[in-house]
């Protein structure tokens, strides 16, 4: 496999997956995903924003403090404001890069920027040159390419290029095009533009038609040497261009995508459980890769099939993404040492004090489950990290609930570190349950989401809460498992309001 075929991963998901609504990640998960991704091989991340916010800021030069082997990119608009903060943030990088974008379709200019293109031309040159002064590595973005006239994207792209841009992206920013259009627009844009060859080109496709993954591959296709996309597919509206199933689609489709990444597919499991997790997202069961059916068979001939050679029906190896072969290998009698070997099996390392208390939790939930899936160890723990650092904790949880009402709920939770606790009654227990945090911690946050399902099968499953906050136009979702559902309700209650808050404070420090 020669250089020329080397693709860059580039992960934009504490990014652009960050402005999904509801998904706003902590300081500390931010860091905890930087490590992840770089073990992993990803070889851009980009960390965030940071002109939009001190929090943002903060996150991004941290993250650049503690890199080893990544590029550390922050994205930055057409400011000289912006592009100093960016600057800031990425210095200490072992490999900084700034990206700065600006739009460049007619919609886009006038609309939005409420600018000419002339206006939009010089400030390309002026805002690439300002950043290659303080970074070697200068990454610049057409806005809304797709929908660009082509003459324009030209001019703009020289003109970045000259300035001393390194890397070009020609992104799909609204999902609208498809792959022999993009295909083709990669190859004109490298075919046209003088110097063309002196800088990686690199795709940014959103996934409004469903179109991104293969707008991604079709971009590899006609010279595209970069690929930007995040973990689950996690972006604004229908997300990006997911990065498991680009790095899968390589690995697996070899002999005629003759590309190769420098990701460890190994880690993807992994990283997509972190990320459903920190962000409270599910992971919906037939996603392509990481999904809880990509390696379920349940029809009898495709059991039958998978019996005599598992090639009949699978076309990776559940192991090359990170998932276990086995679910079932666990329970009440087994040891700390067992558990602690299972938990690194799944891709997490724990502190002694988490791995004690994850052990805790677990022989307590052997307790009341007969069987323990690897499923039920992955909540547990997702459930335990949640809770780490949070404003709100919750303590303790009885109900009373029946066909005779009324229906109440005794709960105590900590706050700020102090013990509070009430007594509500609801229509219904999980009515009485949120009446009563909502008693403790005053909000007037709107519930938009209730949902519950089982992590595994039988009555004794564990039950896997999301649950859905809006307060003043800012959406978080929490999400909590417990043997008990009433249990996991208040906990995912209490993550998302968590949540709330602190993207309340993070807008406020804007």
């Amino acid at each position: 496999m020669s250089d020329n075929n080397r693709i860059l991963i580039f992960d934009t998901t504490m990014r652009d997956g960050e402005q999904s609504p509801g998904a706003s990640m902590t300081h500390a998960e931010k860091l905890e995903l930087a490590d992840v991704l770089e073990t992993m091989g990803v070889d851009i991340i980009e960390a965030g924003f940071p002109a939009s916010s001190i929090g943002d800021f903060e996150a991004v030069r941290e993250i650049a403090r503690r890199s080893r082997s990544s590029t550390i990119c922050g994205l930055s608009r057409a400011t000289e404001k912006d592009i100093d903060r960016c600057g800031e943030a990425v210095r200490e990088a072992a490999r900084p890069r700034i990206h700065t974008f600006i739009s460049t379709s007619p919609v886009h200019m006038k609309h939005k920027l409420q600018m000419g293109p002339n206006a939009v031309l010089e400030a390309v040159g002026r805002s690439v040159a300002q950043a290659r002064n303080l970074v070697d590595d200068v990454e610049w973005s057409a806005e809304d390419a797709t929908r660009t006239e082509f003459d324009f994207l030209c001019k703009c792209i020289d003109a970045a290029i000259h300035a001393g841009a390194t890397t070009i992206n020609v992104p799909d920013t609204v999902g609208y095009t498809h792959p022999d259009e993009y295909g083709a627009l990669i190859r004109s844009l490298r075919e046209t533009i003088p110097n063309s060859d002196k800088v990686i080109w690199s795709t940014h496709c959103h996934n409004d038609l469903g179109l991104a993954v293969a707008n991604s591959i079709a971009g590899a296709q006609n010279g595209a040497r970069q690929i930007e996309c995040t973990i689950n597919g996690l972006g604004e509206r229908a997300g990006n261009a997911a990065l498991e199933e680009i790095v899968m689609a390589f690995k697996v489709r070899g002999d005629s995508l003759p590309f190769e990444t420098g990701v460890d597919s190994t880690r993807i499991a992994r990283a997509s459980q972190m990320v459903s997790r920190i962000t409270g997202f599910p992971i919906q069961y037939n996603k392509a890769i990481v999904g809880k059916n990509a390696f379920a068979h349940e029809s009898g001939i495709h059991q039958d099939g998978m019996l005599k050679n598992t090639e009949t029906y699978e076309i990776m190896k559940p192991e090359d993404v990170g998932v276990s072969k086995s679910s079932l290998v666990m329970g009440k009698l087994s040891g700390r040492n067992a558990f602690r070997d299972k938990v690194g099996s799944l891709g997490y390392e724990l502190d002694p004090d988490s791995l004690d208390e994850a052990f805790r939790r677990f022989k307590a939930l052997a307790d009341k489950k007969k069987q323990i899936f690897d499923d039920d160890i992955l909540a547990l723990i997702d459930d335990q990290l949640s809770a780490i650092g949070e404003r709100v904790a919750f303590r303790s949880l009885r109900v009373i609930a029946g066909s005779e009402g009324p229906q109440t709920a005794d709960l105590a939770v900590l706050v700020d570190g102090n013990e509070a606790s009430t007594s509500c009654e609801g229509n219904g227990p999980v009515d009485a349950v949120f009446n009563a945090i909502r008693q403790i911690v005053d909000h007037d946050a709107r519930l938009d989401l209730y949902q519950v399902h089982a992590v595994t099968g039988g009555t004794d499953a564990q039950a896997e809460v999301s649950v859905r906050l809006n307060g003043e136009g800012i959406m978080a979702v929490g999400r909590a498992s417990d043997p008990d559902t009433l249990v996991a309700s208040a906990k995912a209650y209490i993550y998302a309001l968590n949540k709330l808050e602190a993207r309340r404070m993070k807008r406020m420090a804007a």
